[in-house]
């Protein structure tokens, strides 16, 4: 595809979710408690002592990742595999994704899935959106893998590039119940999260000036003028990013906690 307009994002109907509030039940009184913004990912903060005549406190009721548009990108079919790269240059990226329920529990065999663009801001199965051709549309950078008995869903990929009017992010949906069939990919299920992953400014600005990225023409829109992003930290899915060496070029691991309602 060589011509296709650039769809632009909705804003989704559900921002009034919000941040939700963790509280934790003592009989008669209840403390908040703050998951996923302030804890580090797949760690929930420890509630404030209670006085020694106080009943036990109740399971903490976990932060729900806000939800977001899925966008006019996504595909149907993905594959289920861990490495969604297709051998596209880019920084290399770790994701570490956990997925909990409402009481803080870790939900194994969810399908975590991702789909982004490349380095020029192409999305497969829309090449030429951004004003780039290529010679193989494929599928890359698209693709799911079934959470560990920890609730995690490790996935490696490329740091994202970038389009016109959209800050860089990576999609994400979270299915309970799938089933993986013969050729790779999965069917049933429910989904149980849409949303996006972000990127801390000061570190996409350091990958922005690496190649293949520093090819990129099209105007960066940073994550403060970003229409979807709202500023909400973690919940709103905001990466912890550390770095696998010592320059951009070397790559990140990200991680995030994402609290579902299934």
């Amino acid at each position: 595809m060589t011509d296709n307009p650039i769809i632009p994002e909705a804003r989704s109907d559900d921002r009034s979710v919000g941040r939700r509030t963790v509280l934790i039940a003592t009989g008669t009184t209840a403390a908040a408690l703050a998951v996923g913004a302030a804890a580090a990912p797949g760690t929930v903060s420890a509630p404030t002592a209670q006085a020694p005549d106080t009943a036990p406190a109740a399971a903490a009721v976990c932060t729900l990742t806000k939800e977001m548009t899925q966008g006019p990108y996504y595909l149907d079919g993905a594959l289920v595999r861990s490495d969604v790269t297709e051998g596209k240059p880019g920084v290399p990226l770790k994701l570490a994704l956990t997925v909990v329920n409402s009481a803080c529990t870790p939900i194994s065999n969810a399908l975590v899935e991702i789909w982004h663009t490349d380095a020029l801001g192409e999305y497969s199965g829309y090449v030429g959106a951004n004003g780039h051709n290529e010679s193989d549309d494929r599928t890359f950078l698209r693709g799911g893998v079934l959470t560990n008995s920890s609730g995690v869903a490790n996935l490696t990929t490329i740091y994202p590039g970038w389009y016109r009017g959209r800050c860089i992010h990576v999609h994400v949906k979270v299915h309970t119940g799938v089933t993986v069939t013969a050729d790779g990919h999965f069917t049933g299920g429910r989904t149980v999260h849409t949303g996006q992953l972000f990127f801390n400014e000061t570190i996409t600005a350091a990958v922005a000036k690496v190649s293949p990225y520093s090819t990129n023409t099209v105007t960066r829109t940073t994550l403060s003028q970003d229409s979807i992003y709202d500023g909400g930290g973690a919940s709103s899915g905001l990466l912890t990013l550390t770095t696998l060496g010592g320059s951009a070029s070397s790559g990140y691991s990200g991680t995030l906690t994402l609290g579902v309602s299934g």
